[in-house]
């Protein structure tokens, strides 16, 4: 019986690629607290497995008297007495089934995080396995699975949520999703709730740069380099918008994106299950950009103060809600897109405030004739005209009527 455990044992540590030695140590460590329970032994236990027969032997550490420490208030040295029960191959291999488990888990969790650790920001491709309210399983390969979670962060607001509202997976459904993290089975402080059960790769079907993998896969000119997409301003489920640029001046990089009868920028959107993608022209030129950016709707002109990157944008009156969208959304993704705050106004309400600052300049031009008609016409020798009122029926004010009339006298 002894002969065939360590045969077991070692077939599945070579199958499962796990270190024989630490197997044998892990199961010699979950033996030694089965048996001081089962033996009900008044000191600690220690198991010993012999490499070459398989046999166990449990001894129990008796603490020597002369071997305490005062300061550490511990016995240093221990004799061992041999306590193995007549039945300890029996007990062992049902303790053997649990601490393999284990292990087993443990070592496939480390080997996919040592295959996936440096693969964040991939695209990978699962079936849907399973669905609760948190979170979505999904399938990669054999024995590899991922994570898509989607809790509710009122609840729990250490969790996160990267499943686009209003999409919904039904089993077996094939997905393309984001990797964004890979749990360390080896840290404890990181772990997050539950993580024991659940898999080590966490994806994302929210992030922006899902649509950067998808053009890469629907689009070889931003495969290849020749395409870029410089910029991406998303809101998950609804709405998107791509700045992309091309080092190949011949190349157009918007209809390289969008496709023959847009049928390159329709897969990605398949893809997003019916998010709109809008496909825009990066340019150097921030006001250029930010006309850009607001399509579909046309613009007017632009004024920018790079200082507070603050642009201000005057539509025609019939593009005032197609640029600004349906609460905003399309003006939000633009500033977003483009990194400037935006102003967005209509040319007649531009032009009504043209005009009105107008009439108040040309109301303050004759208001101001008005007042300079009664005011006293003394100018001081430093150039400075007085402001107080002309008296009645002269051209100065009661101080400066004499001091003219002086002013003004021929000299001798």
């Amino acid at each position: 019986m002894a002969s065939e455990l360590m045969a077991a044992l070692m077939a599945l540590a070579s199958e499962k690629d796990i270190d024989e030695l630490y197997l044998l140590e892990r199961l010699e460590q979950s033996l030694a607290k089965s048996y001081q329970n089962i033996l009900n032994l008044d000191y600690e236990a220690r198991v010993t497995i012999d490499r070459n027969s398989g046999r166990i032997y449990v001894f129990e550490l008796v603490p020597r008297e002369d071997s305490y420490d005062e300061e550490t208030d511990e016995y240093t040295e221990f004799d061992e007495v041999d306590v193995t029960p007549s039945d300890v191959s029996r007990i062992a291999a049902q303790n053997a089934k649990a601490v393999i488990n284990n292990i087993v888990r443990e070592a496939g969790r480390l080997q996919i995080y040592r295959e996936f650790a440096d693969r964040k920001g991939e695209l990978v491709t699962g079936t849907v396995l399973q669905t609760t309210s948190d979170f979505t399983i999904l399938k990669i390969r054999e024995g590899v699975e991922a994570e898509l979670p989607h809790f509710d962060l009122k609840r729990h607001p250490n969790e996160r949520n990267e499943r686009p509202a209003g999409e919904y997976y039904q089993h077996n459904l094939r997905l393309k999703a984001l990797v964004i993290d890979v749990r360390d089975p080896s840290s404890i402080e990181t772990n997050a709730r539950g993580e024991s059960t659940r898999p080590a790769i966490v994806v994302s079907r929210t992030h922006p740069d899902l649509i950067r993998r998808l053009f890469e896969l629907e689009v070889p000119e931003i495969y290849e380099g020749v395409a870029e997409i410089r910029s991406i301003a998303r809101e998950p489920g609804a709405r998107s918008k791509v700045a992309v640029s091309s080092r190949d001046s011949n190349l157009d990089p918007v209809g390289a994106c969008v496709g023959p009868k847009g049928s390159r920028v329709r897969m990605v959107v398949s893809e997003l299950r019916g998010e709109r993608v809008d496909v825009i022209q990066w340019s150097d030129d921030p006001a250029t950009y930010v006309a850009n950016a607001l399509s579909p709707a046309k613009v007017s002109s632009v004024v920018v103060d790079t200082e507070t990157q603050y642009a201000t944008v005057i539509v025609p009156d019939d593009q005032l809600s197609l640029a600004i969208g349906k609460e905003g959304q399309n003006a939000r993704l633009a500033a977003r897109l483009t990194g400037w705050h935006i102003d967005i106004k209509s040319a007649s309400l531009v032009n009504s405030s043209m005009l009105g600052d107008m009439l108040i300049e040309e109301e303050t031009d004759a208001d101001d004739a008005e007042e300079m008609a009664f005011r006293c016409e003394y100018v001081s020798p430093q150039g400075i005209r007085c402001r107080n009122h002309a008296r009645e029926g002269s051209r100065f004010c009661g101080i400066h009527d004499g001091v003219q009339a002086e002013d003004d006298e021929p000299e001798a």
